[in-house]
């Protein structure tokens, strides 16, 4: 007991002092550097033109990974601090050559964890897809939750969460980097007037675009692209328009409701599937 009091004599004080500064520097260091990140994102974005969504998902991806860095500086040095404190004739360079030869051991001992943390910094730096954004990897399609520096984290429109790690990622598709298309075919009778659906199609369009609730995400609108596969009963026209990312859907639902109800006011058929063939006897 006695021991302890003289400690906290000598040393109690120092120790209070490591403790305090390690965390408002972590404090300040979180704030900090969540600021300088968000400030060059927006530097960034100026000169390459992105739209805010796209700069929030780069944001959120950024964020994490150097927070995680800061906390783990800050976290060493206090550490170190400590222990001089606590043990002030100790010498440290042994401890730090012990950490280097035990680096080196887990280094060629998890060789596959180095190729995910590098391959993550790449994912991170190129930005290949963000926090947010909607993609197909390897064959999995769902919404990006997390970019740690050894996995991706993806969660499915089923509420299915997908851990991939990164390196082992290798095709990527992103549905939402920079603009989206509202793509889709509908399906009218060979007998309707060709023409006029293209001129309805059109003017639908060009109405949903320029109503306040859909122009902020609509870039292009909706227009007719070309007849597709037609057969004695169907003939499918393809639709197509620019949008902002992730808005494709919902513009893509938005317009198919509108074309529906113009063309049962117009009288225009929509085209019929044909009737399964007879099982082979």
């Amino acid at each position: 007991m006695e021991m302890l009091k003289n400690w906290i004599a000598a040393h109690g004080v120092d120790a209070l002092i490591i403790v305090a500064v390690t965390t408002i520097f972590y404090i300040a260091g979180n704030f900090l550097v969540s600021r300088i990140v968000k400030r060059s994102v927006h530097t960034q974005a100026r000169r390459r033109e992105w739209h805010r969504k796209d700069i929030e998902k780069r944001e959120k991806t950024l964020v994490g990974p150097f927070l995680v860095i800061w906390r783990i500086v800050i976290m060493t040095i206090a550490a170190f601090a400590v222990i001089k404190v606590i043990f002030p004739t100790a010498d440290l360079a042994p401890l730090f050559a012990s950490a280097g030869i035990v680096g080196v051991a887990l280094g060629f001992g998890a060789q596959s964890l180095v190729k995910d943390f590098l391959s993550g910094i790449f994912i991170i730096s190129e930005n290949q897809y963000r926090v947010g954004d909607i993609v197909d990897i390897e064959g999995a399609s769902g919404t990006v939750e997390r970019i740690g520096s050894r996995s991706t984290v993806l969660r499915d429109a089923d509420g299915n969460v997908h851990y991939f790690p990164n390196g082992m990622v290798q095709h990527v598709i992103n549905k939402t980097m920079g603009y989206s298309m509202a793509r889709f075919s509908i399906a009218i009778a060979p007998s309707a007037d060709i023409e006029r659906v293209i001129e309805l199609i059109n003017e639908a369009g060009e109405k949903l675009a320029a109503e306040e609730k859909w122009q902020s995400k609509v870039l292009e609108a909706p227009t007719f692209v070309s007849v597709g596969d037609f057969t004695a009963t169907t003939v499918s026209l393809l639709v197509s328009g620019k949008t902002q990312p992730s808005d494709q859907w919902s513009v893509s639902a938005e317009m198919r409701r509108r074309l529906l109800e113009t063309f049962e006011k117009e009288g225009i058929e929509l085209g019929t599937a044909p009737a399964p063939a007879p099982p082979k006897k």
